[in-house]
């Protein structure tokens, strides 16, 4: 049952006002459109912000909950940083008493042009909401129509529903056009797609046991640690890469 959002109180002694779930929703939804109150519960089940409890039950948060918030919604949507990570940064801040209003995270290192290493910079404006007709996708990828259809019958490429692409069809094709650039064919990637499918494997047996729970706060964990895995397993590939280059390199 949600929380009923009641208008914000003036305050007792001079104390700032505290919120309901409603309406810290409500101001972080300029900011973060996809963030749900199940998200909000989410965080905190996993200790990141501890909202005052009413003596009914229910959930106030300060305007400091909501600078922890926006912390943690901004690394996750900006630096894609895991909730182990944040956890971390926000440990640190609360042993020296310290609140992460007006600071962003900048806990990774990033590239000259803002991308972070192992995610594209496709990949911090692109959804699985994005939806593309054929035409868009080989406009904006740069590829060509031939191309295209040998990723698609590869299963590099997946048009869902059937004629439009999602923005990870996008980040895909932008890639293949990049690695075109330097003699890459589309038969030279079928391995990406194979060790892809034994990743999905993997990672699918993790997930699985609480998709299939009807607890939201469950499935909000399940997305969130599907995340986790991903950006961990980027930052493996990306490092495996480099050592294997190394010799070539003659570092």
């Amino acid at each position: 049952m949600n929380e009923p959002a009641a208008s914000r109180p003036s305050g007792v002694g001079g104390a700032p006002p505290l919120m309901s779930i409603g309406e810290v929703l409500a101001q972080l939804r300029a900011d973060f459109p996809d963030v749900t109150i199940s998200k909000l519960r989410f965080l905190e089940a996993e200790g990141l912000v501890e909202p005052q409890r009413t003596a009914a039950g229910y959930r106030k948060y300060g305007w400091d909950d909501v600078a922890r918030l926006r912390f943690v919604l901004t690394a996750q949507r900006d630096q894609y940083l895991p909730l182990r990570v944040i956890r971390e940064q926000l440990a640190r801040w609360d042993a020296d008493g310290e609140v992460p209003e007006g600071s962003r995270p900048a806990l990774v290192a990033v590239g000259p042009d803002g991308e972070v290493p192992g995610r594209g910079a496709a990949a911090s404006v692109e959804s699985a909401q994005v939806r593309l007709d054929r035409a868009e996708l080989v406009a904006r990828s740069g590829l060509d129509e031939s191309t295209l259809g040998e990723l698609e019958r590869l299963g590099l490429v997946v048009s869902d529903p059937p004629g439009w692409y999602d923005g990870d069809a996008l980040i895909i094709a932008r890639a293949v056009a990049g690695l075109a650039a330097y003699g890459f064919q589309p038969r030279h990637l079928r391995g990406y797609r194979t060790a892809a499918d034994r990743e999905v494997g993997l990672f699918a047996q993790l997930v699985a046991p609480l998709v299939r729970q009807s607890d939201p706060a469950a499935r909000a964990r399940a997305a969130e640690t599907a995340r986790e895995l991903v950006a961990l397993s980027e930052q493996l590939h990306a490092a495996l890469v480099r050592v294997g280059l190394r010799s070539t390199l003659g570092r």
